[in-house]
């Protein structure tokens, strides 16, 4: 008798388990089961539309990813990160006339582009106008942007 009353005692606590998992407010135990089917049903909706979200959201990045442009200021000039798809010819060649425009001399740089484009670069100014990290930052944006609109034309 004990044997039995004990996993009485024991699916009674397991259903109320599961009863305060699934916010049940039934009762009997037919309808504890059929409100946590109830629930599972819906968390499996849940994570397929949230895998589909995360889908499109990856279809969105591979269709057009954004480059990542971070500038910090030096002493007397900048540090200058990129990094980009490798999506069109010539886009060192574009950032490095975007830094003319801007009177930024190259110190350093260090240029990679077998899958993905990165570059490094340490850039003096020689202007006597001082120059902003973010103009930095917007002119190199444009540079990148300009370039893969000029790839995608031709």
């Amino acid at each position: 008798m004990v044997s039995r009353e004990h996993k009485r005692a024991s699916l009674h606590d397991k259903l109320q388990l599961l009863r305060s998992i699934t916010n049940s407010h039934a009762l009997n135990k037919t309808s504890i089961i059929i409100d946590a089917s109830k629930y599972i049903e819906e968390l499996k909706q849940k994570v397929e539309r949230l895998n589909q979200e995360i889908a499109c959201a990856q279809n969105v990045v591979e269709e057009d990813p954004m480059p990542m442009v971070t500038v910090e200021t030096l002493k007397r000039g900048f540090l200058i990160n990129v990094f980009s798809e490798k999506r069109c010819p010539g886009l060192l060649v574009s950032i490095l006339e975007a830094f003319e425009e801007l009177g930024l001399s190259v110190l350093e740089a260090r240029a990679s582009c077998t899958d993905t484009f990165c570059l490094e670069a340490v850039g003096g100014e020689n202007q006597t106008e001082n120059l902003d990290a973010q103009v930095v930052k917007q002119a190199v944006l444009q540079a990148i942007k300009s370039c893969s609109e000029g790839s995608e034309q031709e």
